[in-house]
């Protein structure tokens, strides 16, 4: 009787080979580009994603103070902190963000679509984010990838 084997192969992190991307973001919507991003830095679009492993990438993110929102969130949408004292709860809209702190906007998008756990803050420590087109990781020979939304 000649059966056939199949095993599921699931990946170590000894075995992770990881790729640099880069994305430009001038133009693209914001929610939409951050769910792309947190799909490459978990590592769904490998073959070899196992969900307890960070079989991730890097992914560069170029021009992120050029990003948009759909309708007019850039004035409506909040986001909310709390210092931990009576009172202490500020609210900020994402125009405020982009006028002082850019990063932030892309960076809290991508980061509020990983797991909430140890394995979701290794996959955030991937992302870099800057405001112009310059970077520091050339030497890393990033690839380009577009995303059509």
């Amino acid at each position: 009787m000649n059966t056939l084997s199949y095993k599921t192969i699931s990946a170590r992190k000894e075995d992770v080979q990881r790729k640099w991307w880069i994305v430009d973001a001038e133009g693209l919507v914001t929610g939409r580009l951050g769910s792309q991003i947190a799909h490459i830095l978990r590592g769904k679009h490998k073959p070899s994603y196992t969900p307890h492993v960070d079989t991730g990438d890097f992914v560069i993110v170029i021009n992120a103070d050029k990003i948009r929102f759909t309708g007019s969130k850039m004035e409506t949408k909040e986001y909310l902190s709390y210092s931990g004292y009576k009172g202490g709860q500020k609210s900020r809209t994402p125009a405020e963000y982009m006028d002082k702190k850019p990063r932030f906007v892309m960076e809290h998008a991508v980061k509020g679509m990983l797991p909430k756990n140890k394995l979701g803050r290794a996959m955030f420590k991937k992302l870099f984010v800057y405001e112009g087109t310059d970077h520091p990781h050339g030497a890393q020979k990033p690839e380009k990838i577009e995303f059509e939304f």
